[in-house]
């Protein structure tokens, strides 16, 4: 498979990406597409069932539909694909062995090979039944539960009727706290109800059993006097396991350079020695010990000359950053004191910002604010009625904004994370546990249609509990918004959710304690003036999906407390994206693909003036689609009805204006089309890719640009990313180039515009964050808690390691293992990655072991201060060492011999021998051993296992 991949790589450019990762063993998502052009002889899925399995088929009607559909659309890509060929396009890859079976071949198959075939139908008898003679239809006289849709009063009345009646009740919840609530709710109402932990027996009449169980819909069959109602069939929201959730605190990187996007050419940048261009990776043996080199080519010492070249061990990984800056840098000198300048200006202007950043911290922590309590039992089970299994991510960020609230400080936190990654439901626990202490809570969001969507979510998850939810914008009726108004004055109101319109003047809390403000990046000056008249001593959470910060105050995160979610929710999948010229056929293939598996599609036309009419050549291509448009020039009781008919599947395809392109969250919605992408912006683009894919169905999004207009260079940059980046959390890359596109300048404003060219923005970030770590350290009752910076150990030492090409034979995943290894920073780390070493590339040979051992010996040199570790001529050099006399004569007791340099820092000990006399010296894990000893005999004070002399 890996060879036939390698060789459509040449023959099909357009599919090279992929095809490459999976020549070199790669898993990459979208792979399965390609399965017929890469495996001989697809088998049928019944083929590879046991002999004798049954088949069964919900709903034959639309399964002999969908089949006879879905070889239609496979057809009609498979000639839009070739009709793109024909004006020259890239052929497509052939794959005519994917073509579906029909329902009758399917059928026939199953009884030629003796699998019986099962119909379910909820159609009272399927004609094409009646003639066949080996039939027998069973009917069973069940229906489905009536939904409630958070109705909770109703469920309640209709569960005691049938109680009375004397029926058979069984009522399943996702958790044990929602379903002890449950009962005590029903017992509150005088229904005899009873909590149990299985169901071994027959229901008794009369009482609803309430237990938990993983049921997605229940049932009424009158006949047996019997129903089974789950919590989705109440609550309206269908939910999957929350099953057992590990609390593991996500890693703090520095963010090193991704090995896997560093191509020949590249412009990276080192912390010592400055910015330079990826040459390539290679192996150099010295003294008889291999190991793995980046090379990074600098401008030449001497005019004229080729360019100097730094070899950078790979273990050292973590010194060398990507460069992002705008303009193609200069390449810095070697040696020179042009870098040491540049870095020394660049930190003299972050000095000064960290310095105005003392005043506002200061002020910060001089201010009181409302100190919360701890958990409520209410809170716990609001938590373990979540429908989903948090991230690590959210757990981490969940557990940190707690923290924040039940501090004497006002909170100021920042969330930051990927569009569709959970920062909503951080934010409606923080709002529960303000309520929990009788405190209000005022969610800020950008747009009208947020408000609807954050209020049903907020709503339908508060509807067990006595909190009262509004909204208010400006789709609110008047008599419902001054009721509200009220209704915060009086506090009768917990939480609200609403425009900018909170900001206004005629907007007064009772006792507000915490501010959720949603896509702050989209709030401008003003309303920020108006929120600080909210901030003086209220708790404020703000949330962005926006991966780089817009302004200086929220880059530098020591000032704003930043959590961030970089883990993609389970099950989520990366949004296939196709970027091409417009074509009909195409259009009308992607839409039918989506109406087969009962999604709906966001079709993206910019321009209010056209939209009408683009609507009806949809309808014209896709008869049977149900279509409805939406801008913002409607009356906004029409616009609010048109994404609520959307929202509630009455429309197939909503062809829209990007009014979509925040928040908007609607899972059922799989596939994005976007006219005219080379008109957008970056971030623009990612935000709208951000509308589907939000639930377990692979999404598609299509962007297409008028295949007969000329496009500018930024256009096509723009849009060129857009497609190699569907990476999930890809935000953060996709934002790094738009950085790259349009300049630094914009973000940061003129004055630092300069220092960032100079230093790259990785770089400029870190110097930020040290700068903001000092200053915390400054201010009174600040918490010391940045963590220091790793510093550069250098180690030349006699030792084979690396790892061998026959062990990991790609390159990319050799790179991305040495980053691992020169990220690591404690020995849990390293244990961690040895696992993963052995379970995907087997026992690890002698060289990937002493590499491992190297890793771990510079994680005890950095804790005994030393930057250098290296073999010169018979001595081996450690710098720096600035010992007391004790600790010097304890030394030289040690390792007689010993020259120390007080004056450069520096200790020349002996190198160790086999034996003391006609002893050859020592290499790899022993050498690795003997300056472990050394290090924590003399630096860490730990008792010497055996003295130098004895070697």
């Amino acid at each position: 498979m890996r060879r036939r991949a390698a060789a459509l790589v040449q023959t099909h450019p357009e599919a090279a990406d992929v095809l490459t990762k999976i020549a070199e063993g790669i898993a990459v998502e979208g792979m399965e597409s390609l399965a017929p052009a890469l495996v001989d002889g697809m088998e049928p899925l019944l083929d590879v069932l046991p002999a004798g399995t049954h088949v069964v088929l919900a709903d034959p009607e639309k399964v002999r539909a969908r089949a006879h559909d879905l070889v239609a659309t496979g057809a009609e890509f498979l000639e839009a694909a070739w009709m793109n060929a024909s004006v020259g396009g890239a052929a497509p890859v052939d794959l005519g062995a994917s073509s579906f079976w029909s329902f009758a071949q399917v059928r026939a198959h199953a009884e030629a090979t003796g699998r019986p075939w099962w119909s379910i139908t909820s159609l009272t008898a399927d004609e094409d039944l009646r003639d066949l003679e080996d039939v027998r239809i069973l009917r069973v006289g069940a229906r489905d539960v009536a939904g409630y849709r958070g109705e909770t009063e109703k469920a309640l009345a209709d569960l005691r009727e049938l109680a009375s009646a004397g029926w058979r009740i069984v009522v399943t919840t996702e958790g044990h706290g929602p379903a002890k609530r449950l009962v005590e709710m029903l017992s509150g109402e005088d229904v005899p109800a009873r909590l149990v932990d299985d169901l071994v027996e027959e229901p008794v009449p009369s009482v609803v059993l309430v237990t938990t169980a993983s049921v997605e819909h229940g049932f009424v069959a009158e006949g047996l006097r019997a129903a089974l109602v789950t919590e989705a069939d109440i609550t309206g929201v269908g939910g999957q396991s929350t099953k057992d959730m590990r609390r593991m605190a996500p890693r703090r990187r520095r963010n090193a350079v991704d090995p896997l996007t560093l191509r020949p050419g590249d412009f990276v940048v080192h912390e010592q020695h400055g910015v330079g261009r990826f040459v390539e990776m290679v192996q150099r043996t010295v003294q008889g010990a291999t190991r793995e080199y980046l090379v990074l080519e600098y401008a030449p010492s001497k005019r004229g000359q080729p360019g100097d070249r730094l070899f950078v061990p790979t273990d050292t990984l973590d010194q060398v950053t990507k460069y992002t800056g705008g303009e193609t840098p200069t390449l810095s000198k070697m040696g020179g004191s042009d870098w040491a300048k540049t870095k020394s200006n660049a930190r003299k202007a972050v000095k000064q910002i960290a310095g105005d950043l003392i005043k506002l911290y200061s002020a910060r922590m001089a201010t009181k604010g409302h100190q919360f309590g701890p958990d409520t039992p209410w809170q716990r089970e609001l938590e373990d009625a979540f429908p989903y299994v948090e991230t690590p991510d959210q757990l981490a960020s969940i557990d940190e904004v707690k923290a924040d609230m039940m501090k004497p400080v006002p909170m100021d936190r920042l969330i930051c994370g990927d569009v569709g990654y959970g920062k909503t439901e951080i934010a409606l626990r923080a709002a529960f546990k303000a309520v929990q202490d009788g405190k209000q809570v005022a969610v800020l969001v950008p747009t009208t249609l947020l408000v609807q969507q954050h209020f049903k979510t907020f709503a339908e998850r508060f509807a067990q509990f006595p909190v009262t939810v509004k909204p208010l914008s400006r789709f609110t009726p008047g008599a419902e918004s001054r009721a509200t108004i009220a209704g915060l004055a009086d506090g009768s109101v917990d939480v609200v959710i609403g425009t900018h319109r909170l900001l206004s003047g005629e907007i007064r809390f009772k006792d507000l304690g915490l501010v959720v403000v949603d896509e702050e990046q989209r709030f401008g000056v003003e309303h920020k003036e108006a929120l600080k008249t909210l901030r003086t001593n209220v708790d404020v959470l703000a949330m962005s999906a926006t991966p780089i910060p817009r302004t200086l105050e929220m880059a530098v995160t020591g000032i704003r407390e930043m959590s961030t979610l970089a883990t993609p929710p389970e099950e989520r999948h990366p949004v296939l994206t196709y970027v091409g010229g417009q074509e009909d056929k195409q259009i009308a293939a992607a839409i039918r693909r989506e109406l087969l598996r009962e999604g709906q599609v966001f079709y993206i036309h910019n321009r209010v003036q056209s939209i009408e009419r683009t609507a009806a050549h949809l309808k014209e291509l896709v008869p049977e689609a149900r279509i409805a448009t939406a801008h913002g020039q409607m009356g906004e009781h029409r616009l609010e009805q048109v994404v609520l008919d959307f929202w509630e599947k009455r429309f197939d395809v909503l062809v829209c204006t990007t009014i979509v392109e925040t928040g908007l969250d609607i899972s059922n919605a799989n596939t994005l089309v976007v006219e005219r992408a080379d008109t957008m912006g970056l971030s623009q683009l990612h935000q709208l890719r951000g509308r589907v894919g939000r639930g377990r169905e692979r999404a598609y999004a299509y962007f297409l640009f008028p295949p007969d207009k000329p496009m500018t260079e930024t256009a096509h940059d723009r849009l060129a990313t857009i497609a190699q980046h569907t990476d999930l959390g890809s935000g953060m890359a996709v934002a790094m180039k738009d950085l790259e596109i349009r300049g630094a300048g914009n973000m940061l404003g003129g004055e630092q515009s300069g220092h960032i060219a100079g230093v790259g923005f990785d770089l400029y970030m870190r110097m930020v964050a040290d700068a903001v770590a000092d200053v915390r350290n400054q201010v009174p009752g600040a918490e010391g808690d940045a963590e220091p910076e790793p510093t550069e150990v250098k180690i030349e030492l006699p030792v084979d390691a690396h790892l061998p090409h026959d062990y990991v034979p790609s390159e990319r995943l050799r790179l991305e293992a040495y980053r691992r290894l020169a990220a690591a920073d404690s020995e849990s780390d390293l244990v961690e990655l040895h696992a993963e070493l052995v379970d995907r590339y087997g026992t690890p040979p002698q060289p990937v072991l002493n590499l491992l051992q190297v890793a771990t010996f510079r994680i005890a040199a950095r804790r005994g201060g030393l930057r250098e570790v290296s073999l010169q001529g018979k001595q081996v050099r450690f710098a720096p060492i600035d010992l007391p006399e004790s600790r010097e004569l304890r030394l030289k007791r040690l390792y007689p011999g010993t020259l120390l340099k007080p004056a450069l820092s520096v200790a020349l000990v002996p190198a160790p021998m086999t034996a003391r006399i006609g002893g050859k010296p020592l290499r790899d894990a022993e050498v690795l051993a003997w300056a472990t000893e050394f290090v924590n005999a003399v630096l860490l004070e730990q008792p010497a296992a055996v003295a130098a002399g004895a070697r």
